[in-house]
């Protein structure tokens, strides 16, 4: 059995990704909920709407390199996991498992409860429109929001 043959019978994933696919994960991951959070701390840190905008820009540039790095990346190592793969080729096995645990662990649950918090000050915005909402309110909002998610998670998951 030479080589050629070896390699045809591995069992991979194979890409499916579309281009709206592609668009819709970058949007998600790259912009996520940030955009509704920021803009007020960059105009309060400016303190000019002009400055604010070329701070916007300056970052839009900065992501957008990033994007193409991340790209560029992803057809050079044509391995399933992303950023997964890419650390297992280029650091190997323990500094993968470690960046794969640290997002599982630290990062997804933060960035659930940013997204969270973040919806639930928004929804009870029009219920208090001279002041803050109460904090304790919108974290119980935020409570039932994350709730909610893994309840209909877990319900996709057993009608599977």
């Amino acid at each position: 059995m030479g080589d050629k043959d070896k390699i045809e019978d591995e069992i991979v994933l194979k890409p499916k990704m579309s281009l709206m696919n592609g668009i819709t994960v970058i949007v998600g991951s790259i912009i996520g909920s940030g955009i509704f959070v920021s803009p007020a701390g960059v105009l309060k840190y400016t303190g000019s709407v002009n400055v604010s905008l070329i701070v916007w820009t300056v970052s839009g540039v900065f992501s957008m390199v990033g994007a193409y790095c991340y790209a560029e990346l992803g057809t050079m190592i044509k391995k399933s996991g992303a950023d997964y793969a890419y650390i297992m080729e280029t650091f190997g096995p323990f500094l993968a498992f470690i960046r794969l645990w640290i997002e599982c662990m630290i990062v997804r649950p933060c960035s659930q409860a940013i997204v969270a918090l973040t919806f639930s000050v928004y929804v009870m915005k029009p219920l208090f429109p001279e002041c803050q909402p109460p904090e304790d309110a919108a974290r119980l909002l935020a409570v039932c929001c994350i709730c909610k998610y893994f309840h209909e998670l877990d319900e996709r998951e057993t009608n599977c």
